[in-house]
């Protein structure tokens, strides 16, 4: 009898075939777009030039891959957990499957990717293979991670790119899956850690983590071919409360893609993502009625239990803290009209006016789970009482633009990559890099006959 483990390792190693196939790859596509665009804008934060630092002491001679943003080849592995971690260092990168997919996913495909030449359409495919992979898992899962402290950022997408490496290398259906099982060892990622520099290297040590594991498997080193479904293994370990759902399961991977239903949600803000529908609804209340701050008495938010495990700074005294606060979110969404890069800096987050609005912010929570987001709750909403006793109620806040129920236009897609880049020149980068061609060259990442062309000008 196949396990599950197996299974994995047959659907990641298999041709992939559906019908919207090629829609599934215009998705992915939009990963690579959002996620290169985030990964030059974070290139200069501090735990970004720790890394880099850190790898460049210990790769003296071996360089395999690129780190896009600097020009410069260490070995894979770095390249990718250097790459990883700038895409997530602003927390402006997009989110599906209860974390940050493209941020594991992307880098690790461009670092092994450019290593074995492979072509665009592949490297999408790549993509599609190891998002599912991630959907799969974690989708046997009903209880939420974030509540038990596990980012699935860091333990699913180990996960999930290490299929995606593996499909890059074809290595066949037994290799794939001692691969897998190899990166469930190695997977890891702690809720406590965020606001901190350790949460983007969760993303980063994911997609190094991941090509290690591949060449360790391709090297000889052996597994368990039970990892993912034993009592004792990945999920049951994982799960906050041991009610894991493996029920005629294994027919299902690749059957219907997950990628088409689920997509990819891109951020407006670059502030941890549960918090995205109460700035929408703020700046929206703020807009229609002219607010002034000295006129609230008091704003009450009601978000899901996960979302608010994630928001766990409610008094926030640095810029990174702040990105896990919903307090501060909303105080910056009255104050200045944008949660942007802007307002997150230790400046702003300790001005006076800033600081006094916390204490008015009341946050309430509810389990009407969403379906679509299980880490979500259905709908968020935001009450705003004024001093004069007047009620401002938001309503029921489904999806945040952005969503990928409520997308964003090309156009804007577009805007946030120029802006990206704005960034990574404005923060004095050597590295010239016409955004425009580049835009263009992966927005026709399908028809790209080797992804080594994407950063040549």
């Amino acid at each position: 009898m196949t396990s599950l483990t197996q299974a994995l390792g047959q659907f990641a190693s298999s041709p992939l075939t559906h019908p919207q196939l090629d829609k599934a790859l215009e998705i992915a596509k939009t990963g690579f777009i959002d996620t290169i665009a985030t990964m030059f804008a974070g290139s200069s934060e501090p735990v970004v030039k720790i890394l880099l630092d850190h790898y460049r002491k210990i790769a003296s001679s071996l360089a395999e891959a690129p780190v896009p943003f600097l020009g410069e080849m260490l070995p894979s592995q770095f390249a990718a957990c250097i790459s990883g971690t700038a895409a997530h260092a602003l927390d402006f990168d997009d989110v599906a499957l209860s974390g940050h997919p493209s941020t594991v996913l992307v880098p690790a495909i461009l670092a092994e990717g450019y290593l074995c030449n492979i072509s665009g359409k592949q490297a999408l495919e790549a993509y599609v293979v190891g998002y599912e992979v991630w959907a799969y898992l974690i989708a046997k899962e009903p209880d939420q991670y974030h509540i038990k402290g596990w980012h699935p950022t860091g333990v699913m997408g180990t996960v999930g790119a290490a299929a995606t490496i593996a499909r890059i290398r074809k290595l066949d259906s037994k290799t794939t899956s001692t691969a897998l099982a190899i990166a469930a060892s190695m997977a890891s990622g702690l809720v406590s850690n965020f606001g901190s520099m350790t949460k983007p290297f969760h993303a980063g040590r994911a997609a190094s983590n991941a090509i290690e594991a591949v060449r360790l498997a391709q090297a000889g080193l052996t597994s368990a071919p039970d990892v993912f479904e034993h009592p004792a293994g990945f999920l049951y370990a994982l799960s906050p409360n041991n009610n894991v759902q493996l029920q005629n399961s294994k027919s299902e991977i690749g059957k219907d893609l997950h990628i088409l239903s689920a997509g990819l949600c891109i951020k407006q803000y670059p502030v941890c993502y549960s918090g995205h529908r109460a700035i929408d609804a703020v700046l929206n209340l703020t807009k229609i009625h002219n607010l002034k701050v000295e006129d609230i008495k008091e704003i009450r938010a009601t978000i899901g239990r996960a979302q608010a495990s994630m928001l766990r700074n409610h008094v926030p005294k640095t810029g990174l803290e702040a990105k896990f606060s919903l307090e501060f979110a909303i105080a910056s969404a009255l104050l200045r009209q944008s949660v942007g890069l802007s307002e997150l800096n230790d400046e702003f987050v300790l001005r006076p006016e800033v600081q006094a609005l916390f204490s008015k912010i009341f946050i309430e929570i509810t389990d009407n789970k969403c379906e679509i987001e299980p880490a979500f709750a259905y709908s968020d909403r935001i009450v705003i009482q004024l001093k004069n006793n007047q009620l401002l109620d938001s309503g029921e806040i489904r999806f945040a633009k952005g969503n990928s129920k409520n997308p964003l236009s090309l156009i804007e897609l577009k805007a946030k990559f120029i802006d990206c880049f704005a960034i990574y020149e404005n923060n004095d980068q050597s590295l010239d890099i016409n955004p425009e061609q580049l835009f263009s060259k992966l927005s026709d990442l399908n028809h790209c006959d080797s992804i080594k062309s994407i950063f040549l000008n």
